[in-house]
């Protein structure tokens, strides 16, 4: 040690610390690749993961000491101004040796619920302290425990090693003090680009996986949340990932692949049609919006039988087998049942700053039809943005947490599933006495981590009692009881219900996109629905068109989505997914994957083992999928997403 202290002068603290770094980094990366070996194909990907994941971290120090490592060729080590200095120095490597290791030690609970490395997720939780720390108390303990006893360490064994590092340090000789600061600035951004390409090295640059999971073991995880950050920052468009397409092919294409093609009439806003409803007269509209209830949880679906509630009310109602999901963030799946809006890499449009207001959503239209909006909610509405999204864009009324009396039970996500249908069902009771058309949003939160529900409601399925799967079968009881009591309500006979998810529990494969991961149940139910199994291919974007079309709402919008009480060909059914950067376009015979600097890559999907094949991807194929992959950011960016003014309505009722 004092060898190496001798040589590298100066600049041995800095040395000192990023070596330990390089290790533990390395060190954390080569444990997980081990513990998720299960996603490794060969010896290449091990080599690509550890090689690659050194050049990360050798950027990722660069970033963090090239300031510090400046200032301390140019600043005296010596008397008050020197002590003061190598003071604030040793606060510097500290803290960041410390937002390493805390990120290395929050990942495995990451990649366990999200199967990627922290990302901008975790940024966006991190707005709510309130419920992620109670959520974290609750069923995260001994993750909790592990953090706090990483911080300790690395607080106490890092001041001290500190300490050792600069004690005695020699400045050089004030002529040779310019020429390493150039050479530290010099080695710095050398380290920290990698690269000598126009772009900086970024996570795409050592992407080599069809696994996102893997192309995400070659970062760390700081890295991974500041990437994440910048781009949020920056709010990169679809462009800047998949490619380029002028806004008139884009809609000409979407149009084309819609199959109905003469329907679209307006130029201001290109996606603008009218779709006539097939029920004439005026029904309430009620969403049910389950959280994290993917297909392989639904018995009815083929999944695990923690849903017999929701099995047999699969037999009385309209039951889509083959429904999947936008995205696997609640958000996405609000957006998608609200708006109709396609995903795109960006954050949903429910926290997006230009859609906060004048956007298009089915409470606005129907608003303006006469219909009474609200949003129920067992938390508090403003997390991710739902109250401030909702009330800008045509919600009334907001009905969560505050709202309830004496509710049975509280977790951290708010009010049980139970709690939220007993709300639901006086709501509807006082709403629909009112003679007074309603539309409400309903959406629950018992099945989500740490899987909190009320003691004894349900025989488990499996222990421990707080897991995600006995969570299933609580929601489900739940579900059911509200469909018990609301089947003898006076609003049943004039009411609309979907019960659907807004995403799976967990997006995880060895592929771009794990379509399995995406399938969710859509079931809709009301004393006018007839019994009906419907396996046509469709995403919960045509839900909406659907909905509507039931209740009798006039619906000129500018969703894409089928109407799916009209008969639709195999070859316009469609579903569109976006599972972090990646851009999934599902149709009957293949699935078109688009990456981040990649050329589209083409699947076949087995609908049903669920297993995806590689195989070509034609020019039109692609087109198709990037024309819908970039059609949501180019709306959103020019505002051409909301509904007509008086004139456009007019002429779309005259068409």
């Amino acid at each position: 040690m004092q060898t190496l202290k001798r040589v590298t002068g100066v600049m041995f603290p800095v040395i000192l610390f990023s070596l330990l770094a390089l290790c533990l980094l390395s060190l954390s990366r080569l444990s997980l690749t081990i513990w998720q070996a299960d996603h490794v194909t060969g010896w290449q990907d091990w080599f690509m993961i550890l090689a690659q994941g050194v050049r990360i971290d050798i950027s990722t120090l660069c970033w963090l000491l090239i300031l510090p490592s400046l200032l301390l060729a140019l600043m005296p080590v010596k008397g008050v101004l020197g002590r003061c200095w190598l003071f604030v120095f040793r606060i510097w490597l500290v803290a960041g040796l410390w937002v390493l290791v805390y990120m290395e030690l929050a990942t495995p609970t990451f990649i366990t619920e999200y199967n990627l490395r922290p990302n901008r997720l975790f940024i966006e939780y991190l707005v709510y302290p309130k419920e992620v720390f109670s959520m974290l108390w609750v069923g995260y303990k001994a993750e909790l425990a592990l953090g706090l006893l990483g911080t300790l360490l690395t607080l106490v064994l890092g001041w001290k090693l500190s300490g050792y590092a600069v004690q005695d340090l020699t400045a050089p000789k004030w002529y040779w003090r310019p020429v390493l600061a150039l050479a530290v600035v010099a080695l710095g951004v050398m380290g920290a680009r990698s690269t000598f390409q126009h772009r900086p090295l970024n996570p795409a640059m050592v992407a080599f996986s069809t696994d996102p999971l893997l192309n995400d073991l070659t970062l760390n995880s700081a890295y991974s949340v500041i990437f994440a950050a910048k781009n949020m920052a920056s709010e990169k468009n679809a462009e800047e990932f998949y490619g380029q397409m002028p806004l008139e092919e884009i809609i000409q294409t979407v149009r084309q692949a819609s199959g109905r093609e003469a329907e679209f009439f307006s130029d201001e806003i290109p996606t603008l049609n009218t779709i006539s409803p097939t029920f004439s007269g005026k029904k309430n509209l009620v969403i049910l919006l389950q959280e994290s209830l993917g297909a392989r949880f639904v018995g009815g679906l083929g999944g695990l039988p923690l849903t017999p509630n929701l099995d047999q009310l699969m037999q009385e109602g309209w039951n889509f087998t083959q429904v999947y999901a936008t995205g696997t963030r609640s958000v996405r799946g609000i957006e998608a049942m609200t708006t109709g809006f396609t995903p795109t890499p960006s954050r949903a449009v429910v926290k997006l700053s230009k859609s906060q207001t004048g956007f298009y959503t089915i409470a606005d239209l129907l608003a303006r039809q006469g219909y009474h909006t609200q949003f129920i909610y067992g938390g508090e509405s403003h997390f991710d943005n739902m109250k401030s999204f909702f009330l800008g864009n045509g919600f009334e009324e907001i009905v969560d947490l505050p709202n309830f009396v004496n509710p049975k039970f509280v977790g951290s996500w708010g009010a049980s599933d139970q709690d939220l249908y007993t709300m639901a069902d006086l709501q509807f009771t006082k709403l629909h006495q009112t003679g007074q058309p309603f539309f409400s949003l309903v959406f629950t939160s018992s099945n989500h981590s740490p899987y909190e529900f009320p003691d004894g409601e349900i025989e488990l399925y499996e222990q421990p009692e707080h897991t995600r799967n006995n969570a299933v079968k609580y929601s489900d009881k739940a579900l059911g009881e509200f469909f018990a009591k609301a089947k003898q309500s006076d609003y049943w006979k004039d009411t609309i219900f979907i019960v659907i998810a807004d995403h799976d529990a967990r997006a995880e494969g060895n592929v771009p996109v794990p379509v399995d991961r995406f399938h969710i149940p859509a079931l809709i139910l009301g004393s006018s629905i007839q019994p009906r199994q419907d396996d046509r291919l469709a995403s919960n974007i045509d839900m909406a068109p659907t909905l509507l079309s039931l209740i009798g709402a006039d619906n000129t919008s500018p969703m894409i989505g089928h109407d799916l009480t009209k008969p639709l060909a195999p070859e316009y059914q469609r579903a569109m997914m976006q599972f972090d950067k990646n851009f999934g376009y599902l149709t009957r015979d293949k699935l078109v994957v688009l990456q981040p600097g990649k050329a589209p890559m083409g699947y076949q999907y087995n609908f049903d083992s669920k297993q995806l094949s590689v195989t070509e991807v034609s020019e039109p194929e692609s087109k198709r999928a990037l024309a819908h992959a970039l059609l949501g950011g180019k709306l959103y960016r020019e505002g051409r997403y909301k509904l007509p003014d008086a004139s456009e309505h007019q002429l779309a009722n005259a068409d």
